[in-house]
């Protein structure tokens, strides 16, 4: 049973007890209505008091149940707070930790509340796309005040329970145990005797209550004009303020059913469970042994390199920083403290963290002084020779049982891991620029990665707060192998009418954080240059459009040289579309005998979207991502894929996999139409009318 039922001192106790954070699923609302009708039905119990067991009082709803019939079984959490408000005896709701969601709504329908410091409470169901469905937007802001109480439920952010202590949440907050100070309090409560206040009864009170509402909703559409929401937010807790209570309730549960609806809470929720889900790998139990990680190596000290060393400092893990240049080093070492110094200044990092973590940096030129290092990274330049004299020289210096990590992009993981002669301690951990701020981790699995290097690295993931994704060895892995094919479309479409501000202008409209064009001058043109002169000797019979290698020969690769698809002003990050670049392509057009044409934004949009899903789709069949939710994963944190969309594979799924195929069978008939073959995987979910997140 999820919920424990105790007497003491004629205080009956009803403690949750559903690990990890004492979820409300089915069982525990059955065990706490349970647990008042028997407190309610023994004359010797005065009072009761609930609390949670662990590590919280509640998290709110059990994840496990969500999508299944025991979610809206009864008694739903409306029913429990029912039976809470009605009991003859007074009710204590102990808080401790963590109270949100339904876990803070089930406290809001006690009598009372009492509550240890340092306890997180939120109504964070905003950020599944939806409001708090049993009551929330109606009874917080009886106990905080609207103002209060609005900007928790819009934004969803957890409060310290000692920053509202001195409004009408708690009752008291309770320094000292917890469970002994609830006691006392329930049993004064009892002795005073009823009725007993429900926070349903309060009045909402404020001086100007409608322009502060209206106040909120203009700054609700600056900030979320994707999200219905947050706005669905503020129309309930307006419904409760204009007329009252009863019809507040009602009006908030119209709002939750119809946001579940929405293909917005949808992409939201696939994205929270994405992430849980990105962590399980098939073949790995979640009980493998991991190995202990306490001293991380890096070699390489530029950009990423740096980068990545960050994320492990800012962890408290301590970093030998290897270059093979002193000046190199130095450069290094001076960009991780300005970076350090930029988040102080910006008030987001004391001084003192800051000056702790750069301490924990050992710079050095020497690879011996790796050998006590459990991890090591290398961010050395993306050319396979390189890659191996790193490795080799690893091989030779690392202690036993360190892991060997590569930051390749693009190259073959097992052919670096044959550099070695430990190919099981070797991994990808490919990291994304920024890589001290990007959240997205790509794993590498190896032919020959060990299980345990495998749970030790995503184990490592959360430590240093990334979204791991797994990938199998393939060109480009799963995001840059998908992007490739993105780009591809790209410049087939400026070779065919269109032109890089309206495909940019088109493509972020969609929601993408930033275009093709813009997204390749800020990384560099001659990146994708070095990648595509590998293709034409690789795999010969790949066609692209030469249009983007006319302007790697003008020199133009990007921000760095002031140059690229757009212009660009000394110190500024601005692109301004270039004449000159327009009419290069227009040029190359006409000397490749193509008859320029007008593209649509919708034509745009189509093909770069859908040309992700196809490849995606052959990444699945392939088995180098797990799942079509990791896939979304990696797009969703690491390309800039609109959130509210919820990735490329589940935009498929919404828009239906019968009408994917059936533009890509379009789009084959075109110029360019090789691009478009459906993968089996395609062709198969249309016919079946099924989905790849199923």
């Amino acid at each position: 049973m999820a919920v424990d039922y105790a007497i003491r001192g004629g205080i009956a106790v009803i403690t949750l007890d559903n690990p990890p954070v004492n979820g409300l699923g089915h069982s525990t609302r059955l065990g706490i209505v349970e647990g008042i009708e028997r407190a309610n039905d023994d004359a010797d119990v005065r009072a009761i008091v609930i609390i949670g067991a662990g590590k919280a009082f509640s998290g709110g709803a059990d994840i496990t149940e969500f999508n299944t019939p025991k979610a809206t079984q009864e008694p739903t959490l409306m029913t429990v707070i029912k039976a809470l408000e009605a009991s003859a005896k007074p009710v204590v709701a102990a808080i401790h930790a963590v109270a949100m969601g339904g876990g803070l709504e089930l406290a809001l329908g006690a009598h009372y509340r009492v509550a240890a410091p340092g306890a997180q409470i939120a109504l964070p169901e905003v950020k599944l796309g939806l409001l708090p469905g049993a009551g929330g937007t109606q009874r917080l802001p009886r106990v905080l005040g609207l103002e209060t109480a609005l900007n928790m439920i819009v934004s969803g952010a957890p409060v310290l329970s000692e920053k509202l202590a001195q409004t009408a949440l708690f009752d008291e907050l309770a320094e000292g145990d917890l469970l002994e100070r609830a006691l006392s309090f329930a049993s004064q409560a009892a002795e005073r005797g009823g009725p007993y206040p429900k926070v349903r009864e309060r009045k909402i009170a404020h001086p100007n209550a409608e322009g502060f509402i209206q106040f909120a909703r203009n700054g609700v559409a600056a900030v979320a004009k994707h999200f219905p929401a947050p706005h669905k937010c503020i129309d309930a807790v307006e419904k409760g303020v204009k007329e009252g209570f009863e019809r507040g309730l009602a009006f908030e549960r119209e709002c939750f059913l119809a946001l579940v609806q929405t293909p917005e809470s949808r992409a939201l929720r696939h994205a929270f469970f994405g992430e849980r889900a990105a962590a399980k790998i098939a073949d790995v139990p979640s009980n493998t042994p991991v190995r202990k990680i306490e001293r991380i190596g890096v070699i390489g000290a530029g950009t990423m390199g740096g980068g990545i060393a960050m994320n492990f400092l800012d962890a408290g893990l301590p970093v030998t920083l290897l270059e093979t240049k002193q000046d190199a080093l130095d450069r290094g070492l001076a960009t991780i403290r300005r970076n350090y110094e930029a988040q102080v200044k910006k008030g987001k990092l004391a001084q003192e963290k800051a000056e702790a973590r750069i301490a924990l940096i050992a710079p050095t030129l020497a690879y011996a002084d790796l050998a006590h290092a459990d991890l090591i990274i290398e961010a050395v330049f993306e050319e396979l020779s390189v890659k191996e004299q790193v490795f080799r020289q690893l091989d030779a210096i690392a202690k036993p049982g360190a892991i060997l990590a590569s930051n390749t992009s693009t190259l073959d993981l097992n052919r670096i891991a044959a550099f070695t002669k430990r190919p099981g301690d070797v991994i990808g951990m490919h990291f994304f620029s920024p890589a001290n701020v990007m959240k997205l981790l790509e794993v590498v699995r190896g032919e020959k990665t060990d299980k345990d290097v495998l749970a030790t690295v995503m184990q490592l993931a959360k430590k240093i707060r990334k979204t791991a994704v797994v990938s199998g060895v393939c060109d480009g892995f799963i995001g840059n192998r998908m992007v490739e094919q993105y780009l591809r479309q790209a410049l087939f479409m400026l070779e065919e009418g269109a032109l890089p501000a309206q495909i940019d202008r088109a493509i972020e409209k969609f929601g993408f954080a930033m275009g093709p064009f813009r997204m390749s001058d800020l990384a560099g043109n001659d990146i994708g240059w070095a990648i595509r002169k590998r293709r034409y000797l690789e795999q010969p019979d790949l066609h692209y459009s030469g249009v983007a290698d006319r302007l790697c020969e003008m020199g133009r690769f990007g921000q760095k040289t002031g140059a690229g698809w757009y212009d660009y002003q000394p110190g500024k990050r601005d692109a301004a579309p270039s004449k000159l670049v327009d009419d290069m392509i227009v040029a190359y057009s006409k000397e490749r005998g193509v008859e320029r044409r007008k593209i649509t934004d919708d034509e745009i949009v189509e093909r770069l979207v859908l040309s992700l899903v196809n490849e995606g789709a052959k990444i699945l069949e392939e088995g180098i991502a797990g799942k079509a939710s990791d896939i979304d994963m990696v797009y969703l944190t690491g390309y800039g894929f609109p959130l509210w969309r919820g990735g490329p594979m589940l935009y498929a799924d919404t828009i239906g996999l019968y009408n994917v195929e059936r533009a890509m069978r379009k789009y084959a008939k075109q110029a360019n139409g090789e691009a478009w073959r459906p993968a089996a995987r395609v062709t198969a979910l249309a016919q079946s009318n099924g989905r790849f997140n199923d």
